[in-house]
Parts: structure tokens; sequence; C-alpha cells
């Protein structure tokens, strides 16, 4: 209202007020009670299905969950997380109960194939287009994202974030006081890696069968570079090539310098070590940066980072998203978490906590610490590539393939048959010949 309006209205209404007071009097009607106005927006239960429960993650949901809950405070909202480290048991529990007609709400699903592969080409989701024509989405999220989102013209889940996969994270103390360097190149890692292991230290901290194929995908992106690692995806870059051999070969060099109990540890207890000072380095996603703050460490103090060896210029990306099933119960309360998930404000809450970067390019920059600032950047400035641990790269099956190869190779150690089975695997899925 202008303000030029106020001295007008004020004038009127003590005119108003005089007229009034010179009236007779008037009998005064019996009270009526005012009626009861209807709840506001949707109502009931809904439930949240998630893997997010180590520190920061944990915390980063439940600073989403307040925003949609302050929005919309009749709707009672079930936390339901399954721990596990990149969703492989949530995933395995989730699947159970899409195939016996039980969704939750909404759940926790990586942006592309991870969802569209699983659930959408088997006709058991709703699209969500709608929501970017009314929300006006179409015009903060970026293009490339919105493809990797789309199947059939449609677009199927709304992201919360983006997650880097390709992050080196070191303590600071324990370079400083052997003067090292976060290494560039994977032979600046093995050298490093020399250094710390003559001085006691375990240079790499190492996690569950999956922590270990992320740590490969990394490796494969730095040996091969972000257009020969794409080009796995695409059949493009031939896994029986002389190139692919080398990144196989860095993969089993790089395993005699992790710690030797690692399948017994998650990823929060692997990189734990570094904290512990047991270990100096782990190769992990930028959720690892969530749960350093939520020990209490601050990015560029106890803590480093840089892109994993060899991979500068690469960001290795992924998405956690939220999605609309069929017939998932209480519609209207899913919509409306799905409209918190894609706003402002509701990425502005979960993102700094976590250890993430928004999906939205609209993000209040300053609310966001000195390593998601970096990243920012390098999102708007690197080449991007799909991650495959984390759903982005590969269909389900594929994904599942190279899992298995990954783990009997740590087990045995054999290149050749590695990248034999690695080779079948693309074949398998129809993307090579």
């Amino acid at each position: 209202m202008s303000r030029k309006l106020y001295p007008l209205l004020a004038s009127l209404l003590v005119v108003a007020t005089l007229l009034v007071a010179c009236q007779p009097a008037t009998p005064t009607a019996a009270p009526t009670e005012a009626p009861t106005a209807a709840p506001a927006g949707p109502s009931g239960k809904l439930e949240i299905f998630s893997w997010w429960t180590a520190g920061g993650e944990a915390e980063g949901l439940e600073a989403l969950l307040k925003v949609f809950q302050e929005q919309y405070p009749n709707v009672e909202v079930i936390n339901a997380t399954v721990a596990g480290g990149a969703g492989v048991d949530a995933r395995a529990v989730l699947a159970t109960r899409m195939q016996g007609g039980d969704p939750p709400g909404s759940f926790q699903v990586h942006a592309g194939h991870e969802l569209i592969d699983t659930y959408v080409v088997a006709g058991q989701m709703e699209p969500v287009t709608f929501l970017y024509k009314e929300g006006g989405w179409l015009d903060v999220y970026p293009q490339d994202l919105i493809d990797i989102l789309s199947y059939n013209g449609e677009i199927w889940s709304v992201p919360v974030n983006i997650h880097r996969a390709n992050v080196l994270w070191y303590n600071k103390a324990i370079f400083e006081d052997n003067n090292l360097e976060p290494p560039a190149t994977m032979d600046d890692f093995f050298q490093v890696a020399e250094t710390l292991k003559a001085a006691g230290i375990t240079p790499l901290a190492l996690g569950e069968t999956w922590t270990e194929v992320h740590l490969f995908e990394t490796v494969l992106l730095g040996t091969l570079g972000p257009e020969g690692y794409a080009g796995l995806w695409t059949g493009e870059t031939d896994w029986n090539s002389p190139e692919v051999t080398e990144a196989l070969n860095n993969f089993d060099r790089m395993l005699n310098y992790v710690n030797e109990d690692y399948a017994a540890l998650s990823w929060d207890q692997a990189t734990q070590l570094v904290i512990d000072g047991t270990a100096a380095m782990n190769v992990m996603g930028d959720w690892a940066e969530g749960y350093f703050k939520a020990q209490g460490w601050t990015p560029g103090v106890e803590f480093g980072w840089a892109p994993s060896p060899g991979s500068a210029g690469a960001f290795d990306a992924l998405s956690d998203s939220f999605g609309l099933p069929k017939g998932a119960p209480n519609r209207d309360a899913v919509i409306a978490w799905l409209k918190v998930c894609g706003s402002r404000e509701g990425q502005d809450a979960f993102n700094p906590i976590k250890g993430s970067i928004p999906a939205r390019t609209d993000a209040d920059r300053s609310l966001y610490d000195d390593y998601l600032q970096s990243a920012m950047d390098d999102f708007a400035r690197d080449t991007i590539v799909p991650s495959l641990m984390h759903g982005a790269a590969a269909a389900p099956s594929w994904q599942q393939a190279v899992i298995d190869a990954v783990s009997l190779f740590i087990a045995n150690r054999d290149v050749n048959a590695f990248q034999e089975a690695l080779a079948s695997a693309c074949v398998d899925a129809g993307v090579c010949k």
C-alpha cells in the first residue's frame, strides 16, 4: 500500500467515528460465535523415507522438516530413516515396499537412472512437471539437471541438492606436521602416501563396499579425465583400453595405503579416522563436510579439501531428490513436501548443514561456508560428469555388476579378471558390443 494513502484513510476513519457517535442508540444484538476457520493446507500423516542418519545429514533433514512443519503445522511427519551409507540398505527396504503396493509418502532417491530405471519405467511414479511450471522452477534449475530428472517429456522428482563425489579430505595438522600438500595427481598421491606410511600414519581412510566403489569411480575419473570417464557409460570409451588398465592399476596400488579394518567401517566411521588422526586422507562425497562440522571441525581450520587426485576441472555430480509415488498416502501432504523441497527456503535450510550445494541457482550464497562456496564455483565452471555409485551414470543392474566386480577384485586383486568383468558388464548393459 502506498504510504500516501495512510493520512487519507486516517481522516476517513475519524469522520466515520463522529458520524456514528451522532446517531441515536440502537439495541445491541446478541453476540454470535464466529465460525471456526477450516485448517489451512493438508493435514494427517506424512511418511518421509530416507537414509539420512549420520552426523550432518540427519541434522540437515531436521532443518528441512522444520521448514515444512512451520508451513504445514497440521501434518504429522513420520521421519522413516534406514541407516546405511549411499542408501544401500534403504533401497532394498524401499523396493520391497514398492513391490508390495505399500509406498511411503515420499522417498529419497538419487536423481537420474536410479529413480527412472527402477520406478518410473515400471509405472510406479507420478510426474511432477506441474510443480516446476506452477512454481517457476524451470527458471531456477539448471537445464542439465532438468534433463537428468526427465523421461518421456515429464519431470519425475524434485532435487534438494547437488553433491560432489570427487573430493579428497585431509587432516590439516597431519599435513602441516609432515610438510605435505594435498596431492593433485596420481603420482602426487603415491608420494604423499609413502611419506605418511613412513611416519606411521594410515594414508587413506576407507570403509565398506560402497565406499570402495566410490573411490574406484574417482580413480577412473582421475586417470581417464572427464571425457574418458563419461564415455565409459555411453560406450565411447573402451573398457578394454590401456587407459582403463592404467586406472585399474592405480586403484590396485591405492588399496595398499588404506586401513586394514576398512570392510568393518561405515563411511562416517572411516571419516572419523581422519578426525582422530589415525588416517590422513579420505576420498568421499561432500556429505563428509557435514560430518566434519557436526563433530565440531571448521572448514579450512582442522580439515582441508581438494579434488580427488587427477580430477581437477571435473565435478563428479549426484543429486538427492524426492518424488511422488502412485498411490502414496495423503497425496496433498506429499505435494506440500515436494514444494518445500524445491523451495529456496527449504534448500537454504538444508544444504549448509548437509554439506551440499542447492540445486537451485538463486540460493543465498552468504549462508554457505568456504567449502560450499568453492563447490558452487566449481559446479558453475567445471565439466560435470555423472556418479556411478550414486545412481546418475548407469542403470541399477549395471551399477550392481560394477559393485560386484569391485568387491571380487578387492578380494583377489586380479587386474586382468577385473577388467574383463567390467567390460562384460558394459556388454550386458547393452551399451558396449
